[in-house]
């Protein structure tokens, strides 16, 4: 497997549908997972989908800077740690973010998201 092949379709099909669907998001998360949002912590895919579906803002649009990633575990794990800039709906100027994922795999050959943690880079 193509450690970093892989990470890019992720953080690809992540910000993509995060750009345009919020809800869809919910299906990359398990029971398991836990999101830090800004430090406000939500564990389970139905409560993550809800508290991102619930953000105070319509539309965004993300573009990433950077994307590292390192092998995490005996099972086959990936840290994921991803900064950019993303434009808020109705605001002039982007922000900075950074965003950082666990991804474990599943037993079908997939992976879901174990831990996201997300915060702006307010300068």
């Amino acid at each position: 497997m193509d450690l970093d092949a892989v990470v890019r379709a992720f953080v690809e099909h992540y910000y993509r549908t995060f750009d345009t669907n919020w809800a869809a998001l919910g299906g990359l998360y398990q029971e398991n997972s836990m999101l830090s949002f800004e430090g406000a912590k939500t564990q389970g895919a139905a409560a993550i989908s809800e508290k991102l579906t619930g953000l105070p803002f319509q539309q965004c649009q993300h573009n990433i800077s950077t994307i590292d990633c390192q092998p995490s575990g005996p099972a086959g794990g990936m840290l994921v740690f991803v900064s950019g800039s993303v434009q808020l709906s109705g605001e002039q100027h982007a922000v900075k973010f950074s965003q950082m994922f666990h991804l474990i795999p599943t037993a079908q050959g997939n992976f879901y998201v174990l831990n996201d943690i997300f915060r702006m880079n307010y300068a």
